[in-house]
């Protein structure tokens, strides 16, 4: 009987404080990654989690440098057009030979 009670209690204690982060804009997720990397995690998350000018900067200078930065149409002819060889005479034809005679 106590077990359930204790259990209860817990629910609506984690409720309360999850109702409370709600309130202050704060949510709670679970992320992959090594566990090397968790202290550095945690501490990244409660930097921005006070969302003070110091967070905002960090937040800009995360998104800045891990943001997929989408293709560019026209690269391949942009790549072409920085060619050293632009303006040079370059004659592209092949000769049209029919092979060799191969006696079987």
């Amino acid at each position: 009987m106590k077990l359930l009670m204790t259990e209860t209690s817990q629910k609506r204690a984690i409720q309360n404080y999850r109702s409370r982060l709600k309130k202050r804009g704060v949510a709670r997720f679970e992320v992959l990654g090594l566990d090397s990397d968790r202290e550095l995690i945690r501490s990244l998350a409660r930097r921005l989690a006070q969302n003070d000018p110091e967070g905002v900067r960090i937040r800009s200078e995360i998104r800045r440098t891990v943001a997929e930065k989408p293709a560019k149409k026209g690269g391949i002819l942009a790549a072409l057009r920085r060619s050293p060889l632009v303006g040079v005479d370059l004659n592209l034809t092949r000769s049209r030979e029919t092979g060799r005679d191969v006696e079987l």
